[in-house]
């Protein structure tokens, strides 16, 4: 074993730990399993694709309206894919789970290292201005804006709950009314140390911003942390320390294990109305 570089783990553990595509088997499969249901939720479902938000060609935004009566809550969602990879049309099959009653938002951005960590950050919170902005061009509520993301997309979720609205755009502090952070990343501090660096090359400064453990909520609503019960313990230890650390600043946090899922699985919940992370979801935006 070598030297430890982040509490008890060397370089090399440290690696394994951050590696979801070495640890589960059968990442492959579900990589496919979410672009080929992904276009055929594009298919069965309206919707308005690659909607722009900001200027640059990764901006944009795939729009799902909602089935029933408006105007509806939205739900939008932000992918993962270690803020390197992956993109929005690899995640439409989740409006499955929520278009019946609610307008359903996927939101692409620039990925590392085409652009950097804050500027990734910027053009997410940039989406949800947007979203607020115009959601009663597509039959949305702004006033009942919940965000979810997975992996990466629940850093992200996590940092838009961070957000001071007011400062960054002028909108209402409470801009976003809960979140859901599926298998999120918190602390970037062990990002910054293992083999996820070469491309993110994240320096001490830009980790601790961008790490919603060191961040405090202005005025948000409440957030779900989800993880696998097959993850690692790194994933453990940052769903249960941002909890900690939010839950004593005042943000009502729960965290919720799926047993027998792992970090490829327990996203797929969402291409099911009826999966337990749907339905409890859904009761968050007051929908069940």
């Amino acid at each position: 074993m070598g030297q430890p570089i982040f509490r008890t783990y060397d370089r090399e553990a440290l690696d394994r730990e951050y590696d979801n595509r070495a640890k589960v088997a059968d990442s492959p499969r579900y990589l496919a399993w979410y672009a080929s249901e992904s276009a055929a939720a594009r298919a069965a479902l309206p919707g308005r694709l690659d909607v722009p938000y900001g200027p640059s060609p990764p901006e944009t935004l795939d729009v799902f309206p909602a089935a029933g009566a408006e105007p509806a809550p939205v739900q939008v969602f932000i992918h993962g894919g270690y803020w390197r990879a992956l993109d929005k049309s690899d995640f439409s099959f989740v409006a499955r789970a929520f278009h019946l009653d609610a307008v359903v938002v996927v939101i692409n951005y620039g990925l590392i290292p085409a652009v950097d960590m804050d500027e990734l950050v910027r053009q997410c919170r940039q989406a949800l201005a947007w979203v607020y902005r115009n959601a009663r061009m597509f039959g949305g509520d702004p006033a009942r804006i919940f965000v979810s993301g997975h992996s990466a997309g629940g850093h992200l979720v996590a940092m838009s709950m961070a957000t001071d609205w007011r400062a960054f755009a002028g909108l209402p502090a409470d801009l976003v009314k809960g979140g859901a952070a599926v298998s999120g990343l918190y602390d970037l501090e062990p990002i910054r140390l293992c083999y996820l660096n070469e491309t993110l090359t994240l320096g001490p400064a830009e980790a601790r911003r961008n790490s919603p453990v060191e961040l405090a909520p202005v005025r948000v609503g409440p957030l779900l942390l989800t993880v696998g019960g097959l993850e690692g313990p790194e994933y453990h230890r940052q769903t249960d320390e941002l909890a900690r650390a939010w839950r004593a600043r005042g943000v009502a946090c729960t965290v919720m294990e799926m047993p027998g899922l792992d970090h490829f699985s327990i996203v797929a919940q969402l291409n099911e109305r009826a999966s337990k992370l749907s339905r409890t979801i859904r009761a968050q935006m007051g929908l069940v």
